[in-house]
């Protein structure tokens, strides 16, 4: 059986870090609040001397972890191939800055690390001398639209399985798994005044994979507000979703990499009272982890899509999965 426990990646309080309400203590304390045993930091969000840590956040990061119980568990990397404006980084440049990130994470005391498929699966292969030398495991986050067993993270499971490094597999986000269009988007069109049933009409045209452009023009040839074009464009996108029949083989997908599998991102884009999110289905997922042997953290994560702040929504988050986990912490 799983041995799951629950933390919150910092980036959920992203909107009101921004906004200077919270300094990263109060996102720590927040997060304990929330009832996380253990918290994500993203770098490039929270250090301040990015892409290295210094001892003045290595003395807060101890002094917030014996006022609040909690401390960093997670490193949320940066793979950013467009830092040049003229090109992409090398695959060696890739290396060389998430060898940095290995070692920041390290420091931090992060056994895992979440790297971005930006980073090949030849560097990937290649990074795994410095992993188990900094000993933090490295996990490629399958994130939408990628799904646990599409070409390209097959590509990232070759690599697993020919280097049989311990430090080198998946973190699994839960978007990917989306069934149904991400509520929050749809919110800010009805509010931008979109028609519903145009928002209904996309929808079912992305359920039966007509084409972006042809689901455009449709729309545009009937009058729907152009605020719907955001919508649309999520829908084919980063928050893209699949019908409900193919959950079976996602789920079935998810098993089969779980064993490769160091850290889960509860990915969340909506959360009523009711603790039901309305585009993932969480209680079909969390039943395969529990299912499996699984030892490591569930990492809430609020995408903000919304701009009201992930406090609230972050302890619905975690209530959820300690409803359907039956886990303390």
């Amino acid at each position: 059986m799983s041995e799951v426990k629950l933390g919150a990646t910092l980036f959920c309080y992203g909107t009101e870090y921004a906004r200077y309400e919270y300094g990263f203590e109060e996102c720590v304390k927040q997060a304990a609040l929330a009832g996380a045993a253990g918290y994500e930091i993203v770098g490039t969000q929270m250090l301040p001397s990015y892409p290295n840590v210094s001892d003045e956040f290595l003395g807060l990061i101890q002094k917030l972890k014996a006022k609040y119980g909690i401390g960093p568990v997670g490193y949320g990397a940066n793979n950013d191939k467009g830092m040049m404006h003229d090109r992409n980084l090398t695959d060696d440049e890739m290396l060389a800055d998430t060898i940095i990130d290995l070692k920041t994470a390290h420091q931090l005391g992060c056994k895992v690390m979440r790297s971005q498929y930006m980073l090949s699966p030849e560097a990937f292969e290649r990074l795994a001398p410095y992993a188990e030398m900094y000993d933090v495991k490295v996990g490629i986050e399958i994130h939408n639209p990628e799904s646990p067993l599409s070409p390209l993270m097959r590509q990232y499971l070759e690599v697993i399985n020919r280097t049989h490094s311990e430090h080198l597999g998946f973190v699994p986000d839960f978007g990917c798994f989306a069934t149904a269009p991400n509520k929050a988007h749809w919110i800010k069109a009805l509010k931008a005044g979109v028609e519903e049933e145009h928002l209904k009409l996309a929808a079912d045209m992305r359920y039966q994979g007509v084409p972006l452009e042809e689901a455009r023009e449709k729309l545009m040839s009937m009058g729907a507000h152009p605020a719907i074009n955001g919508a649309l464009q999520g829908m084919y996108g980063f928050v893209q979703f699949k019908p409900k029949d193919e959950l079976p083989r996602m789920l079935a997908e998810l098993k089969e990499i779980l064993p490769y599998s160091f850290e889960l991102h509860g990915k969340f884009h909506y959360l009523g009272e009711d603790l039901i999110e309305p585009s993932i289905p969480y209680p079909e997922i969390l039943e395969v982890v529990k299912a499996s042997d699984f030892e490591g953290y569930l990492i809430c994560e609020y995408e903000d899509e919304l701009y009201c702040g992930g406090t609230e929504f972050t302890k619905r988050q975690l209530a959820m999965a300690k409803n359907i986990l039956k886990v303390e912490k």
